[in-house]
């Protein structure tokens, strides 16, 4: 069936109920958004479902205009982000065949392991990528490896018969009550954003966490040159962000466990500069265009570092052990992380900060 729907154009008629498979957590997302908002211009109609994470779901609201319906994934032993509820598996599956999909779209990955979760939504007919380079069809493309993320989704569509030169640039929608709590933390805190210098520590994985005695010495360095510092983390890394704020000194506020999403992205949209480790936050910066200075162990910097130059720099060393999948580093000195000298970010951030750099 797929030469016969490529002949046709897969979009004319356009498909009218959608499934998209992307059970990824906040930063995977962010970097599907250019992908969806092409497949609302390609099918205006169409009921768009996606199934992800249950944490996902506050942020999957606020994209409405892309979204129809959001429906939670009860997990996969082989999928790492969250405990799979196997007991909830044969109601999701029947649940999501009942609705039958005219089109299944796997946008989870090479599909070593997602594929068959796709095939099992039952849909007409499924599209997506494949590991291996052999099985090249009209619906299925190979896994593009060497693309940044955000490109990737991009070039199924495109695949799919899309047109080409979609724009790739991220996006967070943010609203009036979003920004008036952002302000008013700001204001509470004394803090101006456009002088302020947010550090975020934190990443899911301690491999992807540079050292917090380094984000130390950044944050004296930048508070030496007349910067405001502020600490930002979930409730759970309040206490590496306390620590962090307390090592600053020089009045720098902890404002871990204080702001949900929309918040953090309303302080970041004004502030003037983010620093932080190649997490979930510096796709968040990028959607909103703060400038950052991203600090990336660990990670595969080609395929998750923010598109804009002008704005972000990353920084990172390479090693013969990247990327690395591992939650703690196996390797003594984490020289991934290590690699990556204080005075590097200093020099990194000052030139963010230079009057005349891009805001």
């Amino acid at each position: 069936m797929g030469n016969a729907v490529r002949a046709m154009g897969l979009w004319s008629p356009a498909p009218r109920r959608i499934a998209v498979f992307r059970a990824l957590n906040l930063g995977d997302f962010l970097c599907t958004v250019p992908a969806l908002r092409a497949l609302r211009r390609a099918a205006p109609r169409a009921r768009i479902t996606l199934i992800g994470l249950e944490g996902m779901r506050p942020c999957v609201g606020r994209f409405g205009r892309y979204i129809d319906e959001f429906v939670d994934f009860p997990g996969d032993p082989a999928f790492p982000e969250q405990p799979a509820r196997l007991s909830a598996l044969p109601a999701f599956y029947g649940d999501m065949r009942a609705r039958r999909f005219d089109l299944a779209l796997q946008m989870h990955g090479s599909g070593a392991r997602s594929n068959a979760i796709v095939r099992n939504l039952g849909a007409l007919q499924w599209a997506g990528f494949v590991p291996d380079r052999i099985r090249k069809t009209p619906l299925l493309m190979p896994w593009p490896d060497t693309l940044p993320e955000v490109r990737r989704y991009l070039a199924l569509l495109e695949h799919l018969g899309l047109p080409k030169g979609e724009d790739a640039a991220l996006e967070l929608p943010l609203d009036a009550r979003d920004r008036a709590r952002a302000a008013e933390l700001a204001s509470g805190m004394r803090l101006d954003p456009a002088r302020t210098v947010f550090l975020h520590p934190g990443a899911r994985l301690a491999s992807r966490r540079w050292p917090p005695a380094r984000f130390a010495a950044v944050g004296r360095r930048l508070a030496e040159e007349g910067w405001r510092i502020a600490v930002t983390g979930s409730e759970a890394e309040r206490p590496m962000a306390a620590g962090l704020a307390a090592a600053i000194g020089r009045s720098a506020v902890d404002l871990s466990g204080l702001t949900d999403l929309g918040m953090l992205a309303g302080l970041l949209e004004r502030a003037r500069l983010l620093i932080c480790n190649d997490t979930g936050v510096s796709h968040v910066a990028a959607a909103v265009r703060a400038p950052s200075v991203v600090i990336a162990s660990g990670s595969d910097v080609g395929r998750w570092a923010p598109l804009d130059t002008s704005l972000h720099t990353v920084l990172h060393v390479d090693t013969p052990c990247r990327p690395c999948a591992h939650a703690e580093c196996p390797v003594p000195g984490h020289p991934c992380a290590t690699g990556v000298g204080v005075e590097q970010v200093v020099e990194a951030a000052l030139r963010r900060l230079a009057p005349g750099a891009r805001q």
